[in-house]
């Protein structure tokens, strides 16, 4: 705009001089003493009564240029800030290059807002759908206790209790990934030694998934790395839970290994793996590989979300790709430096 200002102010100072040099060189004015004339002045006049109406005309067309992509973007904010994400600011091709930028990222604004709240109507829609099923049972079988259609025994007390875990099960994986998200999962971050913590989750787990048909196979090196011991145990967990419910009966590996200055811990199972189409959107929130299948093992969708939380958490990485035998493989990358120990 500056730039245009200047041009214009030497285009038409220049521009008025070369008219009147020229007028004056065709039509000579006769000698005078005075400075102006009446005939310079005239020229002067026609000048300026045929230069105005140019000069108004160009900031006229300059201002519309200017004017409309921001009244466009005026209007657009107004029906933002009314509740309509939808609305978008207009802008032309002749407009301005900064004008044209300010509306260009105004609408990238807009969509991402749009986007955002589409993700979070879904969100919360997934919640509200995870939480009535066991809502629901619970409901329904303590009001067939007190009509006496179930007798309170143990085992329907047992299930009960089943409902119950299940969702403090989803309200903490709920709380872990909202947390990461905004940033404020916090760690308490110790040297551990991950062999140690890797062992003791194998024979807390062992009994459960001999029942189910798998066995637990270990390949741990001793290593030491600066980690929150709790999240860690909280992230291997949901691996084996996972493979525990979507894997073939078989055996599910745990492995520690040192790979250029960093530790990771890698779970693996013996199929079927995931499927191509959808192992890009694995880690995201209630993406399920099987639902039925999760739904009979009270999977909820969370699992692998909370481990890429924790792991980004922690300033690592958590990778998935196909097994040597064709499972699924997890590897979980801790990038702190890592020191062997002595048992």
């Amino acid at each position: 705009m500056s730039a245009i200002t200047v041009l214009a102010g030497i285009l038409v100072f220049f521009g008025t001089y070369l008219i009147y040099s020229v007028i004056v060189a065709v039509y000579p004015s006769p000698e005078t003493d005075e400075w102006l004339t009446s005939l310079d002045l005239a020229i002067f006049a026609a000048l300026v009564l045929v230069t105005l109406p140019i000069a108004a005309f160009v900031a006229l067309r300059l201002a519309r240029r200017i004017l409309d992509p921001l009244e466009s973007l005026a209007r657009s904010a107004r029906q933002i800030a009314a509740g309509d994400l939808s609305a978008r600011a207009a802008t032309s091709e002749k407009a301005l290059g900064e004008t044209a930028s300010l509306v260009a990222d105004f609408n990238t604004m807009a969509q991402r807002l749009q986007d955002m709240a589409a993700d979070m109507a879904l969100w919360n829609a997934t919640i509200a759908h995870e939480l009535r099923t066991p809502l629901t049972i619970l409901k329904g079988r303590l009001q067939g206790i007190i009509d006496g259609v179930f007798e309170p025994d143990e085992l329907t007390l047992r299930r009960l209790i089943h409902q119950v875990d299940g969702l403090s099960r989803l309200v903490e994986d709920l709380r872990t990934v909202t947390l990461a998200d905004s940033g404020h999962l916090d760690l308490r971050i110790v040297p551990t030694r991950l062999a140690r913590e890797l062992e003791e989750i194998a024979e807390l787990m062992a009994p459960d998934l001999n029942s189910g048909g798998f066995r637990l196979a270990l390949d741990l090196d001793d290593i030491i790395v600066d980690a929150d011991a709790t999240r860690v145990r909280q992230a291997v967990l949901a691996l084996i839970s996972n493979a525990r419910r979507h894997a073939l009966r078989g055996t599910i590996t745990i492995s520690l290994k040192r790979r250029d200055g960093t530790a990771v811990v890698a779970i693996s199972d013996q199929g079927p793996g995931i499927h191509p189409d959808l192992a890009a959107q694995v880690f995201e929130p209630f993406v399920r590989g099987d639902p039925d299948r999760a739904k009979e093992t009270g999977g909820n969708g969370l699992g692998l979300s909370v481990v890429r939380a924790i792991m980004d958490a922690h300033g690592g990485s958590l990778r998935y790709r196909t097994a040597p035998g064709g499972g699924a493989l997890f590897e979980m990358e801790f990038k702190s430096p890592v020191a062997p120990q002595g048992r």
